[in-house]
C-alpha cells in the first residue's frame, strides 16, 4: 500500500506529496503544506455539500425507477409522467426571464476567431507540441500535407520540391485575397511590400510586377511591422481579430525565388489548448496524477 503523507486533514499520497512540495511549489511563493492546508479547508466545506447533491440525485433516480417498474408493460402516458416528476422535484417551474453577463473574459475566448486544441497531458511531447501551437507556418502546413495534391510533379519526396513549393505558394496568396485583400491585383501580382506615410501614420503599399502600386482594401487590417536596414521583415495583419505574419528574407531558400522575398505566411493557429487530464486519458491514481502535473 502507497506511504501516505497526513497534513491538512487530508492523507496525501507520498508520491504526489513529493511533486507538489519538491517540483511545483518552489518559485511559486507558496509552501506545499500551506498548499494542502488550503486543499484540506476546501474540501470539509464543499465535501458535506457534494455528498448531499449526489444522495438526492441518487433518491430522485430510485424514485424514477420505482415509478417506470410499476407500470411495466404499461402505454406511456406523458402527462403522468410529467405530473410525477414535478411531485418529486425533478422538474420545477420556469423562473422568470433573465441575461446572464460576463466581463475579464480573456480576448483569446470572447473575441479571437481560431481552433481549440485538446491534448492528452500524459504524453509530454504532445502537451508541449500544443502549448506552442499559437503560431503556426502556413507553407509547412500546406507542403505537408494532402491539401496540395502530389500529381503533375508535386511530390513531396526527401529533398525541397521547388514545384510543390510553388503551388503551395498559388494557394497560399490565393488565401491572403480572401481575407486580406488588396485594393486592386492579387497578392500574386507583387513584387514588393514597403511602407508609405498617410495622414502622420505609416501604412502597407505594394508595388506591383507592372511598375503601379496599390494598398490593403481595408487599411485597418494592418497591425505592425519589423524591419531592418530599411526593409520590411515582418508585417502583421489581421483577420477576425486573429494575426497573419508575412515574413521576407530574400536570402532564404524559398523567399530568394518569391517575387517579393515572401519566406513564410505564419497564422495564429491553435487561439487556446486544453491540456486534458480526464477525457482523452484518465489521470485516476497517485502515478498517473503525478504524470500529468509533472509534464504540465
Amino acid at each position: 500500500m502507497a506511504n501516505r503523507v497526513e497534513v491538512g486533514g487530508l492523507r496525501i499520497d507520498e508520491q504526489l506529496y513529493r511533486l507538489v512540495r519538491d517540483e511545483i511549489a518552489p518559485g511559486t511563493g507558496v509552501k506545499a503544506d500551506d498548499f494542502w492546508k488550503s486543499l484540506g479547508a476546501i474540501v470539509r466545506d464543499l465535501g458535506p455539500k457534494n455528498r448531499a447533491l449526489l444522495a438526492k440525485r441518487d433518491w430522485l433516480q430510485k424514485q424514477i425507477d420505482q415509478w417506470h417498474l410499476a407500470r411495466s408493460g404499461q402505454p406511456f402516458n406523458r402527462a403522468d409522467y410529467t405530473a410525477f416528476l414535478r411531485e418529486i422535484g425533478y422538474l420545477v417551474p420556469e423562473g422568470k426571464k433573465f441575461k446572464i453577463t460576463t466581463a475579464n473574459v480573456d480576448a483569446e475566448i470572447a473575441a479571437i476567431a481560431g481552433a481549440q486544441l485538446v491534448v492528452p497531458l500524459d504524453n509530454a511531447r504532445y502537451a508541449l507540441n500544443a502549448a506552442n501551437a499559437r503560431w503556426g507556418s502556413l507553407y509547412d502546413a500546406l507542403y505537408g500535407t494532402n491539401v496540395i495534391p502530389e500529381g503533375e510533379g508535386a511530390e513531396k519526396g526527401e529533398a525541397y520540391n521547388p514545384r510543390r513549393g510553388a503551388k503551395v505558394i498559388a494557394y497560399t496568396e490565393e488565401f491572403l485575397d480572401k481575407v486580406v485583400a488588396l485594393k486592386r491585383a492579387s497578392y500574386s501580382d507583387v513584387s514588393r511590400f514597403f511602407l508609405k506615410r498617410s495622414g502622420g501614420k505609416k501604412q502597407l503599399a505594394v508595388m506591383l510586377k507592372d511598375g503601379k502600386t496599390t494598398t490593403l482594401a481595408d487599411g485597418r487590417k494592418f497591425l505592425g511591422y519589423r524591419e531592418s536596414a530599411g526593409e520590411l521583415t515582418e508585417i502583421v495583419l489581421a483577420n477576425n481579430g486573429a494575426r497573419i505574419e508575412i515574413q521576407f528574407d530574400r536570402n532564404h531558400p524559398v523567399g530568394k525565388a518569391h517575387p517579393a522575398g515572401v519566406k513564410d505566411v505564419v497564422l495564429e493557429a491553435a487561439i487556446t489548448t486544453i491540456e486534458d487530464c480526464e477525457d482523452a486519458v484518465a489521470a485516476v491514481d497517485a502515478a498517473d496524477k503525478a504524470t500529468v502535473y509533472r509534464h504540465w
